[in-house]
């Protein structure tokens, strides 16, 4: 069988054409369609959906504002809370008192305990009661303090202890007692040992030998329980 191709080239490439056109027009009206749709629906979550998001959101945190401003203890709860935040600061500024014991155990002879110690922070002041093996040791106690110094970084070789007193004496001939002398020592000290911010290093004389150098071989502080 044979055919004859009675078109023309030219007809033949408009033929074409046209269908090409009629696929690009259908595809512009299916993107334009697809971008209506996208834009109607961004249109709605924008104006609609999330403005009633933004006034859910309003009305709960009014009704929150409201339920708080109700609270009877409103007050006293931000009281509390101010005052849980300032603790800080307040904690950075408190004297650190610990490191008297620390301080005691350079600076008190081998064969000297404590029974009861006193740290007066608004008069700077300090009491000491204990006792001692001689009044030999009980002097080499105060000469101790008196002539102590301490470094804290910034300056070197400061008094750290001043008006080192000893109050009080007294010396028991009993056998059995371990400390017959009986003391009371009272000074007072340089603020700056109880600076949280300052790091110490108490400088300890060449006057006895003291538990720190002992590495601590006996009890410091004893109970001023008596029988």
């Amino acid at each position: 069988m044979i055919e004859f191709n009675l078109l023309p080239d030219i007809k033949q490439q408009y033929l074409k054409a046209k269908r090409l056109k009629k696929i690009i027009i259908f595809i512009v009206v299916v993107i334009s369609t697809l971008s209506l749709v996208l834009f109607a629906f961004s249109y709605w979550y924008v104006y609609f959906n999330q403005k009633n998001n933004i006034k859910n959101l309003n009305n709960e945190i009014t009704s929150s504002i409201r339920h708080i401003k109700g609270n009877p203890n409103l007050n006293k709860i931000l009281t509390i809370q101010n005052q849980l935040n300032s603790l800080p600061n307040i904690l950075s500024q408190s004297p650190k008192v610990s490191r008297i014991f620390n301080f005691m155990a350079e600076l008190t002879p081998a064969n000297a305990t404590i029974s009861d110690l006193t740290i007066n922070l608004s008069s700077n002041s300090i009491s000491i009661n204990g006792g001692a093996d001689s009044l030999n040791t009980v002097n080499q106690f105060v000469d101790t303090l008196k002539y102590a110094k301490y470094n804290n970084g910034s300056s070197k070789n400061n008094a750290p202890f001043s008006s080192v007193t000893l109050a009080s004496f007294s010396y028991s001939s009993s056998a059995s007692s371990t400390t017959p002398a009986q003391f009371t020592i009272t000074f007072n000290y340089d603020p700056t040992l109880f600076n949280n911010t300052d790091n110490i290093q108490l400088v300890v004389p060449n006057i006895t030998t003291t538990r720190s150098i002992l590495n601590q071989p006996k009890i410091l502080f004893q109970s001023n329980t008596k029988g």
